[in-house]
């Protein structure tokens, strides 16, 4: 198995919403998709939004769930201001705060939003090396 992740699917509980959060609020390019699925361009990956029942269903688990569900997504940039500008963005958006910006325990700075269905992000800055694509301005 070569190692990369190809999508991200999201279970959500109003597709609409989660659709205007992400390409509205975050300004996620969407690709062209069927009326039940959207799909996002993120860079060399893709983030799917499907229905969480659904979802479920098609994974055959039990779509219950709350709390911490054990991963978080993260969003990788080039500076302090960046977290910063971006958590006011998401906030705006409609994300629920989860940790407010501050510098971290490792030595960089990093905060976390919950989107309007729960999944955790994580926007962060890493002083001592790029994670995410080659070119770190993509």
């Amino acid at each position: 198995m070569k190692p990369r992740i190809s999508m991200i699917t999201l279970g959500v509980k109003n597709l609409e919403k989660s659709v205007r959060f992400y390409k509205e609020g975050l300004g996620f390019p969407q690709m062209e998709s069927p009326p039940e699925v959207a799909f996002f361009t993120l860079n060399g990956s893709w983030l799917g939004l499907y229905d969480r029942e659904a979802l479920a269903e098609d994974a055959s688990v039990v779509p219950d769930g709350s709390g911490f569900s054990g991963f978080a997504l993260a969003h990788n940039v080039s500076s302090e201001t960046e977290v910063d500008q971006i958590m006011e963005q998401a906030i705006s958006a409609g994300a629920t705060l989860s940790k407010a910006a501050r510098k971290a325990s490792w030595g960089g700075y990093s905060g976390y939003f919950k989107d309007p269905d729960g999944h955790l992000w994580e926007v962060a800055y890493n002083p001592f090396f790029w994670v995410g694509p080659e070119d770190e301005n993509a």
